[in-house]
């Protein structure tokens, strides 16, 4: 695969092969990898489970397949902040600075914490790296990143100087209106990566993404199309099952590879990186990258940074709070039922959720005796000159849950709503691009 510091949409198109499922995409899907820095300061490569899936969300009407040579960037490497209202409200609420783009840039970031003997938690309503205590404690299963690209384009540019200004968020982050000059509808990209902290179970430290950021505010996330347009038009015409699955689309029958053929593919190590120890246990991280925590925005990495020392403790992440069941305000823009290619790289991979689950509002709370709060983790954010502190606690409430069979409000079963979709997933070697 030509995939290296430097590749252009021609080098992959020239490419022998691929990782990916559907053996056409020769795309290059890139986030950072996660650390684990033990209290000696020593860091090692958390294990992936299971390979990276990109998702092609098809909402909206007359999406364009990405053009020869497009590509961009979600996310900022160097964010360490959050100055919007934590949890997210509900999005019928949003307005204002809350649907800036920066804001929007912002909300396209998930930390779902996996326990798969629970209820799941919803996508992107986690914008922070959870503790590594919370971690430990809640969630058996690791931690999926997830990231949600832009998918408002201005219909000229496939790239800009920063990689961002040619392409916008719709005013609901995954859904919703384009801003005026980004009026071409692309597919919505969202990538998931599971990691497996819980293997840290117990085991003085903390996490700290590639880039140096142990908060997550700084997660990224890199694209660059290699798609035949016309290729990828007939798929976003025609793959209309709901299922998401690349199996079920006729366009794909033919264009499928097994994941020992996936895996198969590899990259050629860029000489740049030849001489370093991406896996550890080691010193630092790759690259010699300073670990920073903010909340100032963070210097920019260079590869002669000093040996980072090990970190102190980040602020902390809220826990996972319930799902909204609001009701998004109404989009001009009417969006079709969804349809998604989601290539699956691995069998052990858990299904994904992206509607709340079923809520019965309930008749009556009674705790048997008043709760007892306890403090679970400490946020601080900026807003303007003043620094915030958000110190959040948990309560357990006992909570009777009843319901009827009449048609009242208080009964409503809300029932999750469905997006064509289609996942895109393969093999990534972390031993390409740190940052």
């Amino acid at each position: 695969m030509n995939f290296g510091m430097s590749s252009t949409y021609s080098d992959l198109m020239a490419s022998s092969g691929t990782s990916c499922a559907v053996s056409q995409d020769r795309s290059a899907y890139w986030t950072p990898a996660i650390y684990f820095v033990g209290a000696d300061g020593t860091t090692e490569l958390v294990e992936e489970v299971g390979g990276m899936l990109a998702y092609y969300f098809l909402n909206g009407q007359n999406i364009k397949a990405f053009p020869p040579g497009f590509q961009m960037i979600a996310g900022d490497t160097r964010e360490r902040n959050f100055t919007w209202p934590v949890p997210d409200p509900p999005k019928s609420d949003w307005s204002g600075d809350q649907v800036s783009q920066k804001a929007l840039s912002q909300k396209a970031i998930g930390f779902n914490c996996l326990d798969y003997s629970n209820t799941p938690e919803p996508s992107l309503f986690r914008h922070f790296l959870p503790e590594k205590s919370y971690l430990d404690a809640h969630c058996k299963n690791g931690v999926r990143f997830e990231i949600m690209f832009p998918s408002c384009w201005n219909g000229k540019d496939v790239d800009s100087q920063n990689h961002k200004s040619h392409v916008a968020y719709p005013n609901l982050v995954m859904t919703g209106d384009c801003p005026d000059g980004f009026d071409t509808q692309l597919p919505g990209l969202f990538y998931e990566t599971i990691w497996n902290t819980y293997a840290f179970k117990d085991k003085a430290g903390s996490f700290v993404i590639a880039n140096g950021d142990p908060t997550g505010y700084g997660y990224h996330g890199d694209f660059i199309a290699g798609w035949d347009p016309k290729f990828l038009q007939s798929a976003i015409d025609t793959c209309t099952d709901l299922s998401g699955r690349v199996e079920d689309c006729p366009l794909f029958k033919d264009q499928l590879q097994s994941e020992s053929d996936q895996q198969n593919h590899k990259i050629t190590l860029p000489s740049e990186l030849q001489s370093d120890d991406c896996n550890g246990p080691r010193n630092g991280l790759p690259g010699n990258v300073p670990i920073q925590k903010g909340p100032e925005y963070a210097s920019e990495a260079s590869q002669n940074s000093p040996l980072s020392a090990p970190p102190s403790a980040p602020p902390s992440a809220p826990p996972p709070a319930p799902p909204s069941t609001a009701t998004p305000a109404p989009s001009t823009t009417k969006d079709v039922a969804a349809a998604v290619f989601v290539e699956a790289p691995s069998s052990h991979n858990q299904p994904v959720t992206y509607a709340a689950p079923q809520m019965i509002t309930v008749a009556s709370v009674s705790p048997s005796s008043p709760p007892k709060a306890s403090i679970v983790s400490t946020l601080y954010y900026t807003t303007g000159n003043l620094v915030n502190e958000v110190i959040v606690l948990e309560e357990v409430v006992t909570v009777p849950c009843t319901s009827t069979s009449t048609d009242t409000p208080s009964d409503e079963i809300i029932q999750p709503t469905y997006r064509r979709r289609f996942h895109e997933g393969h093999r990534r070697y972390r031993r390409g691009r740190l940052l």
